[in-house]
């Protein structure tokens, strides 16, 4: 990670003052404002230069997953602005973390992990992807699947086209389709800090994508739905699809998302459409905001 290259994203911080989600989600327009104060102290049990090396290793999660420098975290910039630490500083700090674990990459993976959802937790800023271009400004990229069925291989495909485009998030339209790659595709999301959209209808398994996003929109006229999903062959017994509802209800858990829209969603039979209400959608956590609309 040569630190010349790195020289490119300063993250200047009007991101922060400006509005980090809305600057990288076109047509969202930001909600309030940030108000700037001294540096905070770090947290509880923790020294300045720990906090910096928990800071530093989310920023290095970024960059690692991405194979790019020209990438970090917004939940590293809203810390970076609020405890008073220099880009430079996090920047040098996650070099040394390289050399520090560079026999044992799994446990930087574990260590970079945990520390980006604490300083999202103490930012109460989303750990999501921000990307830089060349000149420094942010890439507002995003990817847009409309209409398609979630059939075998599409979240590898999808996967393979978010990489290629480098986007920042996914915009889905979908009937549904395969829970299996839906789950596969959203843990994809989640893990790397993309963001999910929709803006026409998003239905059945197509709801488990949008779960996955580490920031979920929609449009005021989106329609989000649910039913039961077709179980499986082997889940045929009585029992098999008890504990099919079961992995729907810990998916939407593990994305921190209220699990009883499982419930509901087994309430409803396979050939019915519950229509999830806007305001149901923002209560349950399923959509983090309304925007008016995706370009």
């Amino acid at each position: 990670m040569a630190r010349s290259r790195h020289r490119v994203m300063s993250w200047a911080r009007l991101l922060v003052l400006l509005g980090l989600g809305a600057l990288l989600l076109p047509g969202c327009t930001p909600s309030g404002s940030i108000t700037v104060s001294g540096p905070s102290a770090p947290p509880v049990g923790l020294s300045q230069a720990d906090w910096l090396t928990r800071i530093a290793a989310c920023h290095l999660l970024r960059v690692g997953q991405n194979l790019d420098v020209a990438v970090t975290d917004s939940a590293v910039i809203a810390a970076a602005d609020k405890y008073g630490f220099k880009v430079d500083d996090i920047i040098e700090r996650s070099n040394q973390l390289v050399r520090e674990y560079a026999s044992r990459g799994s446990a930087l993976l574990t260590f970079a992990t945990e520390s980006c959802q604490q300083v999202s937790a103490e930012t109460g800023m989303a750990s999501t992807l921000v990307r830089f271009e060349p000149d420094g400004t942010l890439r507002t990229t995003w990817l847009r699947v409309d209409g398609a069925e979630i059939s075998d291989g599409f979240a590898d495909r999808t996967i393979s086209e978010l990489r290629r485009s480098r986007a920042v998030g996914l915009v889905i339209n979908s009937p549904g389709g395969s829970v299996f790659e839906a789950r596969k595709l959203g843990r994809y999301l989640r893990t790397m800090g993309l963001r999910a959209a929709v803006d026409e209808a998003c239905t059945s398994a197509c709801i488990d994508v949008l779960a996955g996003g580490a920031e979920r929109y929609v449009t005021p006229g989106a329609k989000l739905g649910i039913h039961q999903s077709r179980v499986p062959r082997r889940f045929s017994s009585h029992e098999g699809g008890q504990r099919y509802v079961a992995d729907s209800f810990l998916y939407l858990r593990e994305m921190g998302i209220d699990p009883d829209v499982a419930i509901a969603a087994a309430s409803v039979p396979n050939n019915k459409i519950l229509l999830i209400s806007l305001s149901d959608a923002l209560q349950t956590g399923l959509v983090t905001d309304v925007i008016e609309r995706i370009q």
